[in-house]
């Protein structure tokens, strides 16, 4: 989408980019007390070396 120009923290914060929209975004995606703590968990297992 266009954003107009305007000061960089107005830009940042519409563009959803800046720290309390990044920290909302973590903070959402993180398992609750109310879901499961396996639904968001992804294991990854190191290949040797």
């Amino acid at each position: 989408t266009y954003q107009d120009h305007d000061k960089p923290e107005k830009m940042y914060a519409e563009a959803g980019l800046d720290a309390a929209s990044i920290v909302k975004v973590v903070t959402d995606a993180m398992p609750s007390e109310k879901t499961e703590a396996t639904d968001n968990v992804v294991s990854v297992r190191r290949r040797p070396r």
